[in-house]
């Protein structure tokens, strides 16, 4: 079962075109599409892509560059959306300490309780994390009961040891196929049983795609890759990945 764990189905980008997405999509052999909310407007529409289509399940979260805009509503916003069948999981959350387009306290803040919100869902919480890796393993350190997806994984060999320590799920995008990806080893140390693919569309499209808009149908090219790096045949790493998804993000998602 290939599942695509991160995609962001209800951008604009995918306005003009999305059923002819979607049906390139499940001709490439896609199962399943985690569509991300990482804003009220985007959980929103994903919310409404996944109430139309089984194949697809949203998210709801607040990214750390909108950090700042957090409220109470926004908070009773987000503990009601997550209790919806539809969402699978939180996010994406987390730290980006990159453009620190919000305050570092305010996204720690935000980060923190977005992941106790996840804990009395009972659902995972897909991670943004950008040159926050520290920061990022001692607050989900902090959430014992939260599962963690650290999504497009290029963080350092530190937070990945936390998090597979933990027991946290680790997602690769595009990314691994780009000449300049100089992570092969982070690819081969996580876990069979702790491994997802993603494609983060519409963007990192994978190589032989680079320069395009991303799309879901493109993730079958990260699962080869991935499959190569570990040594490993293609359908063995579908196998596992689809069944990772499945055990995470839950029954929604076909057995």
């Amino acid at each position: 079962m290939l599942v695509d764990t991160h995609c962001h189905l209800g951008s604009e980008q995918f306005v003009a075109d999305l059923d002819q997405v979607l049906d390139r999509a499940w001709a490439a052999g896609v199962a399943h599409i985690v569509v991300i909310g990482e804003s009220r407007a985007a959980a929103e529409r994903a919310l409404v892509l996944a109430g139309g289509n089984e194949r697809l399940s949203a998210t709801a979260g607040v990214h750390p560059h909108d950090a700042a805009g957090w409220e109470p509503e926004t908070e009773s916003w987000l503990g009601h959306t997550l209790a919806d069948s539809r969402v699978v999981a939180a996010g994406e959350v987390g730290l980006d300490y990159h453009y620190d387009h919000s305050p570092r306290d305010v996204q720690q803040a935000v980060f923190e309780r977005q992941l106790e919100l996840a804990a009395v869902a009972g659902k995972p919480a897909v991670i943004h994390a950008r040159e926050a890796d520290d920061d990022i393993a001692a607050i989900l350190g902090h959430h014992p009961n939260v599962t963690a997806i650290l999504h497009s994984f290029s963080s350092g060999p530190r937070l990945l040891r936390a998090a597979l320590e933990a027991g946290h799920y680790v997602s690769f995008s595009g990314m691994v196929t780009f000449k300049n990806w100089r992570d092969d080893d982070a690819v081969r140390l996580v876990p069979a049983d702790r491994l997802l693919v993603e494609t983060d569309a519409p963007y990192l499209a994978p190589v032989p795609h680079r320069g395009r808009r991303n799309e879901p149908g493109f993730v079958g090219q990260t699962a080869l890759r991935l499959a190569a790096v570990r040594g490993v045949a293609p359908e063995r790493l579908i196998a596992e990945t689809g069944a990772n998804a499945r055990r995470v993000f839950g029954p929604r998602l076909p057995a």
